[in-house]
Formats: C-alpha cells, sequence, structure tokens
C-alpha cells in the first residue's frame, strides 16, 4: 500500500493520527480545556483535507463535474458536524455565527489571501470576469434568500411570528436551487486542477479512497464532538464571546485548510480556477449548509435553528458579497484588492470579539 501513497500523502495521514490520539486523550484524561480546544481544531482542519484528498482521487473515477459536487458536499463535513453538537449543546449563537463566518472567512479572508500572494508573486491577475460574475450573481441571491427571514424579524413583518416556518420554506427552496444546479454541475467537464497539480503522486485505489472518506468522515463526527464539548469552557478561559468564536475559529477549523487550494492556484497563476473554487465554497455554504441545519435541527435535539441572524452579521455578510462582486467586476486583481478584502475581514473579526 506504501507504494499507492505520496510523501504528502504519508505525513498528513501521520500527522491526522497523531493529532486524533492527542485529541481523543485530551478530551478524555480531563486536561487542560485550552488545549483540548485548539488540538480539536486542528484534527478537524487535518480531517477536512483528508476528505478532500479522498475526493481528489476518486475524480478519475467520476469525473471532473461530480467531483467538484462531492467535493461541495463533504467539503463541509466537519463544520456541519460542529455545527449540529453545538445545537445539541444549546450554542445557538456559535452556529449563527459559524454559518456567517464560513461565507465571510471564504469572501473575505481566502479570496484576499489569493489576491494578495498571487498578485505579489504574479502581477495584475486576470481571469473570466463573467463566470465571476455569474457566480458573485449566485451568491448574492442565495444569501438575500437565506437572510430574508432575518430582514422580516428586522422590519417587524407580519412574518416575523412564524420566522421557523418562513425559515424553513426559504431552506426548502435555496436546496431546491441546489438540486437544480446539480447537473448542470456534472456536465462540466474541464474542471479545477486538484490540490497536488503539478506534483501528482500515485492515485489511489478506489477502495482505500473510498474507505479513508468514510473513516475520515466517521472520525470528523468523533472529533467534532470533542470540539464543541470544550468549545465553552475554552471561550470562559480564553474571554471571547461565543459570537467569535463561531465567526472566527469554528469557521476557520471547518474550512481554511480545504481552501488553501484555492491560495496555491492563485499562486500558480491559475486565477480563473483559484476563483471558482474559492467562491463555490460561500455558495454552497449559504445553498446548502444553513438550510440543512435548519431542517436537522427538527431532529437532532437540542436548540432550534432558524435563518434569522442578529443584525450586524446581516449587515456585514450582505456587504462583503456586494464588495467581492465590486472588486471581480472588471475580470482582473491586484494585491492591493486582497490586502484590503484581508483588512476588511480583520474589523469584522475585531467587531465580535465582545459579542
Amino acid at each position: 500500500m506504501t507504494d499507492t501513497l505520496s510523501r504528502s500523502d504519508r505525513w498528513l495521514l501521520a500527522v491526522a493520527t497523531v493529532l486524533t490520539v492527542a485529541a481523543a486523550v485530551t478530551r478524555y484524561v480531563d486536561l487542560n480545556n485550552v488545549l483540548a480546544f485548539v488540538l480539536a481544531g486542528l484534527t478537524l482542519a487535518v480531517l477536512a483535507s483528508l476528505v478532500g484528498r479522498s475526493v481528489d482521487h476518486l475524480g478519475d473515477r467520476l469525473g471532473a463535474g461530480a467531483t467538484g459536487v462531492l467535493q461541495s458536499a463533504l467539503g463541509n463535513l466537519p463544520e456541519l458536524f460542529v455545527c449540529i453538537f453545538a445545537l445539541r449543546a444549546g450554542l445557538v449563537k456559535v452556529v449563527e455565527a459559524a454559518v456567517i463566518g464560513s461565507i465571510l472567512g471564504n469572501l473575505l479572508l481566502v479570496l484576499g489571501l489569493a489576491f494578495l500572494v498571487g498578485g505579489l508573486r504574479n502581477g495584475t491577475q486576470r481571469f473570466d470576469g463573467e463566470r465571476a460574475r455569474t457566480i458573485t450573481a449566485m451568491m448574492l441571491l442565495a444569501v438575500a434568500a437565506m437572510l430574508l427571514p432575518s430582514l422580516a424579524t428586522l422590519l417587524h413583518t407580519p412574518a416575523a411570528t412564524h420566522e421557523r416556518a418562513l425559515s424553513v420554506i426559504a431552506s426548502v427552496v435555496l436546496l431546491l436551487v441546489f438540486a437544480c444546479s446539480v447537473p448542470a454541475s456534472i456536465r462540466k467537464t474541464p474542471g479545477p486542477p486538484s490540490a497536488e497539480a503539478g506534483d501528482a503522486g500515485p492515485r489511489w485505489p478506489l477502495s482505500f479512497a473510498v474507505a479513508m472518506l468514510v473513516a475520515t468522515g466517521v472520525l470528523a463526527a468523533l472529533v467534532s464532538d470533542w470540539f464543541v464539548h470544550a468549545l465553552d469552557p475554552a471561550i470562559a478561559t480564553l474571554h471571547i464571546s461565543q459570537a467569535f468564536a463561531g465567526l472566527v475559529i469554528v469557521a476557520i477549523a471547518g474550512n481554511a485548510v480545504e481552501n488553501v487550494v484555492g491560495i496555491q492556484l492563485a499562486a500558480r497563476n491559475q486565477a480563473d480556477f483559484a476563483l471558482s473554487v474559492i467562491l463555490n465554497s460561500p455558495l454552497q455554504i449559504a445553498l446548502v449548509l444553513a438550510p440543512a441545519l435548519v431542517l436537522l435541527s427538527f431532529v437532532v435535539g437540542g436548540a432550534a435553528f432558524t435563518l434569522v441572524f442578529p443584525p450586524l452579521l446581516v449587515s456585514v455578510v450582505v456587504a462583503s458579497v456586494l464588495a467581492v462582486g465590486f472588486i471581480i467586476i472588471d475580470g482582473e486583481s491586484v494585491w492591493l484588492e486582497g490586502a484590503a478584502l484581508l483588512g476588511l475581514y480583520g474589523v469584522i473579526a475585531a467587531s465580535f470579539w465582545w459579542g
């Protein structure tokens, strides 16, 4: 089996094993809560990377389009588990902030880093402006539909007293839109290069790739439980708010490693592929993850989850989508635009430090 694994594969598996064991020890031996929280978060990030790599090795059998759909569906698996366990623990503010934080993390942090790194290394980068505008328009429409229950509540309309029913309706509509987009996505032929583009190692056998996908999914569920178990005590020890923990820490733990691919592509001057990888992730958060959490909250127990978010979260996500749309409308990016996006992300994160 070792001849089917590249050196980076072996390193990633070794790191995942060590971190998982360490996270389990800190969870059940009742050591320092902050250490348990940090180890569980790092383990989730590495497991997210393994999920992405497993899907990538299935690409030869499924085709680029189907692989992209599967990547979108499974790439947010660790964060989905974290949100489910957080709802069961009654940490609704963490879940609300994590959903919005995942969108902001991709739109501002990851895209900002991609523009910054790509611009500094390659100068002005150009991409398919029409495709970028299409993805951004879909993102704006998806976010608008996701936030309508919040708007109804803020404006005290008659629908405000039926926020859960309205959230369910909006969730079903968003999931239907996603379902309608799947056939077109599967028919697409060239897809973005894999994380190992330019340095492709041996391909995993089908049985090993599937087994790894199942194993990482199970482990992600276990580690998510440990992560949430340590979350509340760690928040109290570190004196940070639930909103900041969800907006920044949970969102980065669930998404950052997977989206390093987008930054790598930008560094290689593959701006079209980088933009597609980065912008499709928040689109799937709005179309799939948030609606799924609304419907799953009926069956998992714990706190109910609706699409009614605090006003500041609503404001920052709308402003971020509009800012990104304005930046990419000309079909090119420079490093200064990336720095500006990172600056906006920093100010937004700071504004939630106290709650």
